[in-house]
This record gives C-alpha cells, sequence and structure tokens, in this order.
C-alpha cells in the first residue's frame, strides 16, 4: 500500500468511526519526518480513543501495524505512528489549541468525506 493510500485508509477508518474534519496533509516536498499527516476530531476523549482503536484495527486486518502509540486514557490526542503516515486524532479543542493544519500550512490538504 502506497502511503497516499494508508492515509486515505486511515482517513476513512476514522470516517467509519464517526470522526470528523478529516485531512490528509501532503507533507513530502516541506518535511522529512514523514510523508503524510492525517488529522481528525472526535468530540470527547472516548470518542478519540474508539477512533484511534478503529483505526489500528482496520489497517491491522490489512496487515498494516502501528509503528508507536502515544495518548492513552484521558488524552485529547492520540498519535499513530505508521512511519511515511502519522495519523493525529485530537478533541476538537486540543486540535484548536495546537493548529496543526495553520503549523503546516503550506502543505496541499485533502478533505475527506
Amino acid at each position: 500500500m502506497t502511503p497516499l493510500n494508508l492515509a486515505r485508509a486511515a482517513g476513512n477508518l476514522a470516517l467509519s468511526k464517526k470522526g470528523f474534519d478529516v485531512k490528509v496533509l501532503d507533507l513530502r516536498k516541506i518535511s522529512s519526518v514523514c510523508d503524510y499527516f492525517v488529522i481528525c476530531s472526535g468530540s470527547v476523549d472516548v470518542h478519540v480513543k474508539a477512533i484511534a482503536s478503529g483505526i489500528e484495527r482496520g489497517l491491522r486486518d490489512e496487515g498494516i501495524r502501528v509503528s508507536h502509540r502515544e495518548g492513552e486514557s484521558g488524552s485529547n490526542w492520540v498519535l499513530l505512528d505508521y512511519f511515511d503516515v502519522i495519523v493525529h486524532i485530537f478533541s476538537e479543542e486540543t486540535r484548536t489549541f495546537y493548529a496543526l493544519e495553520k503549523l503546516w500550512g503550506d502543505a496541499p490538504i485533502e478533505e475527506l468525506e
């Protein structure tokens, strides 16, 4: 699976768990951190965790395992690292605070619906 397909798959899995405002940022020309960020929101902490678990489970079913996970109980933000793709699942308030879309404002953005 290409990094872009992985990013889109993660985004679609987030949508399947009722995640919202799902965006894929293309960082290939502006960063060496990874190729893509997937950013999405959940309504509350439990929802954020459920989205993250859904993404992990769905990608694992495709044979893709998360390399690193950050953010656990009581967390407003869960990060899933798939090397070329990093998935950020935020509560709305935390997403507004960190404003990754603004921080990486030069990145082309694809919105998933």
